[in-house]
């Protein structure tokens, strides 16, 4: 079951029973970032994946829905993606798992980004686990596979539920483009071969969220996406344009 819900403003269903998690996408902070949770359907146990902002919205919804928050999972250390972890942490009291550590810097200059974009209650904070690629969290009763994705952010990693064909992936490819690489420590050659090695073998049938946008599949962006598309590999690279910290 997936649904798209800023928290009540509006409600976009995927029911299918079968699947062992649910889904459901808050848009936070005025980069609309999706901060997605998961969560086991047999368990109830539930992760949010990127906790930006709008804590007590998260919690509520959680609360609301009969679901226990588990565990705040990061794809990388941008503030619109990780700038609410510490927030989120103090008042539920889970662990911080992710990103890769090399993305420490970002995370220790939330408090810079936050006064950049108008966010100055983001704050950092200390994982309690660090991720590499390989590596695997487990949800109740559901396994979600690690992969390290740099080039957007050198420590960027995603999360891959294998048995639901669903994958999170942050900011590193979005329905029609690709996460930015004109940050420090962005590489575009790294972002590409992160989306050709790490997300196109998990097959083209595979839903995925996005860190800003609506969802898309693997397959629809290898046909169609401007940037990663197997058409576009085959040409000179494109510049995606800056806009935002996507």
């Amino acid at each position: 079951m997936v649904s798209h819900a800023p928290c009540a403003r509006y409600l976009w269903p995927m029911t299918q029973p079968a699947l062992p998690i649910g889904v459901f996408i808050t848009p936070v902070t005025p980069l609309q970032q999706n901060c997605t949770t998961v969560w086991c359907v047999k368990t109830m146990k539930a992760a949010v994946i990127d906790p930006g902002g709008s804590v007590d919205a998260i919690l509520g919804e959680l609360e609301r829905r009969g679901l226990t928050l588990d565990q705040i999972w990061i794809t990388h250390g941008h503030l619109d993606h990780a700038g609410g972890a510490a927030e989120m942490q103090e008042k539920s009291g889970v662990s911080i798992t992710g990103p890769h550590p090399d993305d420490q810097f970002w995370i220790d200059g939330i408090p810079q980004q936050g006064q950049m974009y108008g966010l100055p209650e983001a704050r950092s904070f200390k994982p309690d686990r660090w991720l590499a690629d390989g590596d695997s969290v487990t949800l109740g009763e559901t396994t979600w596979e690690v992969y390290h994705t740099p080039g957007h952010t050198p420590g960027h990693v995603i999360f891959f539920n294998r048995a639901a064909r669903f994958a999170q992936v942050g900011d590193v490819l979005f329905q029609g483009s690709v996460g930015r690489t004109d940050f420090p420590r962005s590489d575009p050659e790294a972002l590409i071969e992160s989306v050709v090695t790490r997300l196109w073998p998990l097959g083209d049938d595979v839903t995925f969220v996005p860190g800003h946008g609506p969802v898309s599949t693997f397959g629809q962006e290898r046909r169609t996406n401007p940037f990663v598309s197997d058409q576009a590999l085959k040409g000179p690279p494109v510049q995606r344009s800056p806009s935002g910290p996507a």
